[in-house]
C-alpha cells in the first residue's frame, strides 16, 4: 500500500522536531481507518510533565474555518447575502463607501482591504510587521485584558486600508472575522459563541472542542511557551490568557482528534452544503502574517505536494501555541499537529527571521504525515 501509515517512520519525525528544539508537540494522523497517535517532549519544562496525544490546545486561527462554516450555513438559510455589503448588515461598524463596497465573501477570504488591529491593541507591537522594532511588553500588560470587539474593529476599521476592496493579494486580518462574528450575532439573535458551539461544534460531535469564556484551558493541556524571536528567553508560559483579544476568530481550544473529526466532516459535506463547501475552496492570493503569499478561500486554505493531492484546512497560532490540521480533499488522509512554543526564530541583524532547525523537523514531519 503507497502512502500507508508508518508508524516508526512517524515516531522518528515527531522526535526529531523535539529534538530540534520544540519543548513539546503531538499530532493525529489518519488513512481511512488507519490511525497513528504520538507525542514528543513535555508539556512543562519546569516539572518534565510529557505531552500526550489526547491534550486539549489552543489552536488559534484554526477557529476561522469554523466561523466561516456558521455564516455559510446562514447564506443557505438566506439570513446572509455573500456578496452583500457588510454595511447592509453593520453600518455603524463599517460606515460610509466601504461598508457599501466590502462585501461578506470579502472579509471571509481577507480581500476586504481592513488592516489588521493588532498592533494597535498591543502598543509594544505597533511597528509589526517589522518585527524587529517590536517588543512582548504588551504581551504581558493584557494577559487579563477584557477587550471589546466593537473597540477591536474600530481600531482595524480606522487604521489605514491595506488594499483596495476585492483587490488582490488580500491581506491576511483579524478585523475581518471579527466583522464576521458581529454579523452571526446580528442575524442569529444569540452570541456567536453559542451558534457556533450548536451548529458547528456540536454538529460535528466534537466532544473535547470549546470557545472558552474564561483565560484557562480546561482539562489535561500543556504549557504554551512564546518566544517572540528571541526577544523572550527563556519563552514565558502564555498558557492562561484572556482570550477576548480574538473572540471566536482564534479563541477555539480543541483536540488534535477533533480537528481531524472535523475536518474530515466539513469535507464529506456535513457541516455545510456541498456547494457552500465549493465556495469554501475557490481561493485568492493572500499575504499571510507571516508575509508569505497563499492560496486562501473562505476560512480554508490548500496545501499539496509535488504529485500529490490538494489538502485542505487551516493552521493557527496564539501566544505560545500552534497548531496545522489538513485533510486530504478525498478525505481519508488527515493530520493535526499541535505545538507549544512559538516564533522561535531569532532575528538576523537585518531584522528578519532566521531559519531554524524546528522549521525543518516540522515540514519533514508535515510531509511524512500527509504524503507518507
Amino acid at each position: 500500500m503507497r502512502n500507508a501509515l508508518d508508524p516508526a517512520e512517524l515516531n522518528a519525525a515527531i522526535e526529531n522536531v523535539h529534538r530540534a528544539g520544540m519543548p513539546g508537540l503531538f499530532a493525529e494522523v489518519r488513512d481511512g481507518d488507519q490511525v497513528w497517535r504520538g507525542a514528543a517532549g513535555v508539556a512543562d519544562v519546569a516539572t518534565g510533565r510529557p505531552v500526550t496525544a489526547d491534550m486539549r490546545h489552543r489552536v488559534g486561527s484554526i477557529t476561522k474555518t469554523f466561523t466561516a462554516a456558521a455564516v455559510l450555513q446562514q447564506v443557505e438559510s438566506g439570513q446572509i447575502g455573500l456578496d452583500l455589503p457588510i454595511g447592509r448588515y453593520l453600518p455603524r461598524l463599517v460606515p460610509g463607501e466601504r461598508g457599501d463596497v466590502i462585501t461578506v465573501r470579502m472579509l471571509i477570504n481577507h480581500t476586504s482591504g481592513l488592516a489588521e488591529y493588532l498592533p494597535y491593541a498591543y502598543p509594544s507591537l505597533k511597528a509589526f510587521p517589522a518585527v524587529a522594532d517590536t517588543g512582548p511588553q504588551s504581551l504581558d500588560d493584557s494577559r487579563f485584558t477584557r477587550f471589546h470587539a466593537t473597540e477591536l474593529i474600530e481600531m482595524g476599521v480606522t487604521a489605514p486600508a491595506v488594499g483596495a476592496p476585492g483587490g488582490t493579494p488580500g491581506v491576511y486580518s483579524n478585523t475581518n472575522y471579527l466583522l464576521l462574528v458581529q454579523l452571526l450575532e446580528q442575524v442569529t439573535g444569540t452570541t456567536a459563541e453559542r451558534y457556533i458551539t450548536r451548529n458547528v461544534i456540536e454538529r460535528s460531535g466534537l466532544r473535547d472542542t470549546e470557545l472558552p469564556a474564561g483565560p484557562y484551558v480546561n482539562g489535561p493541556h500543556s504549557q504554551l511557551y512564546e518566544a517572540w524571536f528571541g526577544m523572550i528567553d527563556p519563552p514565558r508560559d502564555y498558557s492562561v490568557y484572556d482570550m477576548s483579544w480574538v473572540g471566536p476568530s482564534a479563541s477555539l481550544i480543541s483536540t488534535v482528534a477533533d480537528l481531524n473529526r472535523f475536518y474530515g466532516m466539513l469535507l464529506a459535506g456535513e457541516v455545510v452544503s456541498p456547494s457552500s463547501l465549493a465556495q469554501m475552496q475557490r481561493t485568492v492570493p493572500v499575504i499571510s502574517q507571516e508575509g508569505k503569499t497563499i492560496d486562501y478561500g473562505l476560512g480554508l486554505h490548500p496545501m499539496e505536494g509535488p504529485g500529490q493531492g490538494t489538502f485542505w484546512g487551516h493552521g493557527g497560532t496564539v501566544w505560545g501555541g500552534g497548531a496545522l490540521a489538513m485533510t486530504r480533499a478525498d478525505g481519508q488522509r488527515q493530520m493535526a499537529v499541535a505545538v507549544n512554543l512559538q516564533r522561535w526564530n531569532r532575528l538576523d541583524s537585518s531584522g528578519k527571521p532566521q531559519p531554524h532547525p524546528i522549521d525543518d523537523a516540522l515540514a519533514a514531519l508535515y510531509r511524512v504525515a500527509m504524503y507518507g
